[in-house]
């Protein structure tokens, strides 16, 4: 079992920044892929940006050029720096990560989620 902590969260006016961060229970490199999700009241939970399998990063339309995503090897952290913030990011953010454990031929997935985290971006 692996434990996804997120922390970071707040109120913050447009135009401003946050930072989240998500701890896991073991060395992140034993995980196949880590990221952040969202969920605003009434929608869909939605990809925001993370770390694939190969280690490169990716990032949703609407938020490229003002997220960043980083890890901190030695921490066993991911993080999520949030600039420009507007009001259509508030939504409740959640670390997800994901294990490939067993054999090639009979590989299986196992996926993990955080609680979340609020984050309100007031207009």
């Amino acid at each position: 079992q692996v434990h996804l902590v997120e922390s970071g969260g707040g109120l913050v006016q447009a135009g401003g920044s946050l930072r989240l961060s998500c701890a896991a229970s073991i060395n992140i490199f034993r995980l196949n892929s880590m990221a952040w999700y969202r969920q605003a009241p009434g929608k869909e939970r939605e990809l925001v940006g993370g770390f694939t399998s190969g280690g490169t990063t990716n990032y949703a339309d609407s938020v490229q050029g003002r997220f960043t995503v980083s890890r901190d090897i030695a921490k066993n952290t991911m993080d999520l720096q949030m600039d420009n913030l507007k009001a259509e990011d508030t939504a409740v953010y959640y670390c997800n990560a994901d294990r490939l454990i067993g054999p090639v031929e009979g590989v299986k997935r196992f996926e993990y989620w955080g609680q979340g985290t609020q984050v309100t971006v007031s207009s």
